[in-house]
């Protein structure tokens, strides 16, 4: 039995040790895979728990759940290779063996917790936990991605033992290249990612920005589209958006409002000091509104003129203009009744015809 050889071209391996390296592949693959299934159980266990472990654990759960079975079969079967000795030579390439498919593995659940994770913030910083994945979670986990996989490459061609230094050149060179030929582009993916990122805005808020108001519909991976108010539709590059001062009305939790009103300067002193208190009055019977100030801004021979400072408590723009309306109505009211003209002075306007000159004297 000792002297029974499987096969001439296998290195004249015995058949126990063939046995024995079938049952180490055995054993290691169904420890492993029930390895994984405990501790999957353990972290699902964990996430319905305490809440501070919640979203580690969930992170943690979906990245062992990424766990391929073929790679646990690869483990065994090197496993059990690694029993036999086939020579130096194919020991050193089942060591390489090792590395990939460990470096694989790995790769596989960084992405997977990296891509959770960024989902995780991202879904974090929107007010609707359902809302659709973002251009900038797409890109972020995209480069990510990339640059593991790219990492992993490298690393098995650096340990199956060529020299990686001139390709790295070569890939920085092109990637030189290809950055300046393609700038632009790029400078708007990076406005894009920016605009993910960093929030100025999002799809639904009423925004002005370059001379055009209107509501955000799409922000895409070079531009950004807007219904503007007036119904079209704008299109504009994602640079040119962080390039010049956006105002954000959905963000404004209040709004400043300064009116003037202007009455007759013919108007007593008397019944003239009554208008801001008669305003005032007004301006607070409103709900959702803050009376800031009322006083008497200037006298003119033109007008005596009020200025009136006052906050609505909410970002409606309806709401600015009914209470804007509400106080113009009921204020040219007040006036009817307390007798205050709100018409300019009369003017006079008196033309003089000049007298004609002097003729002078004729002489005979």
């Amino acid at each position: 039995m000792n002297h029974y050889q499987l096969s001439p071209w296998l290195t004249n391996i015995p058949l126990e040790d063939w046995i024995v390296a079938a049952v180490v592949g055995t054993v290691v693959f169904f420890l492993l895979h029930g390895l994984q299934l405990f501790v999957r159980r353990r972290l699902a266990h964990m996430a319905a728990g305490a809440h501070a472990q919640r979203p580690l654990a969930e992170v943690l759960s979906a990245t062992v759940a990424s766990t391929s079975n073929f790679v646990i079969l690869l483990i065994a079967v090197l496993a059990a290779l690694t029993v036999l000795d086939f020579g130096a030579v194919w020991n050193q390439r089942i060591d390489h063996l090792w590395f990939i498919v460990i470096g694989v593995q790995v790769t596989i659940y960084l992405t997977r917790a990296i891509t959770i994770g960024i989902r995780r913030y991202f879904r974090s910083q929107s007010d609707d936990a359902n809302a659709p994945l973002t251009v900038a979670n797409t890109l972020v986990s995209g480069a990510i991605k990339t640059l593991l996989w790219t990492l992993l490459l490298l690393s098995v061609l650096s340990n199956a033992g060529i020299n990686i230094t001139t390709f790295i050149a070569s890939l920085g060179i092109g990637g030189i290249a290809i950055a300046l030929a393609a700038q632009n582009i790029l400078g708007d993916l990076f406005a894009s990612l920016s605009i993910a990122v960093d929030k100025p805005f999002e799809v639904g808020d009423a925004i002005n920005v370059l001379g055009v108001s209107g509501t955000v519909e799409h922000v895409g991976l070079k531009t950004t589209r807007i219904r503007a108010d007036s119904g079209e539709q704008i299109v504009v590059s994602n640079t040119d958006l962080l390039k010049n001062v956006l105002r954000n009305y959905k963000r404004m939790a209040t709004r400043r409002i300064v009116m003037s009103f202007r009455i007759n300067p013919d108007t007593p002193a008397a019944l003239a000091g009554q208008v801001p208190a008669m305003i005032r009055a007004i301006v607070e019977a409103q709900p959702d509104i803050r009376c800031d100030r009322v006083h008497l801004k200037a006298v003119t021979p033109e007008a005596i003129e009020y200025e009136l400072v006052f906050f609505v408590l909410t970002s409606n723009y309806l709401v600015y203009m009914d209470t804007q309306q509400t106080i113009l109505l009921a204020t040219m009211e007040r006036f009817a009744e307390m007798g205050i003209s709100t018409t300019a002075p009369a003017r006079r306007l008196l033309l003089e015809n000049e007298a004609p000159p002097p003729q002078a004297a004729v002489k005979t």
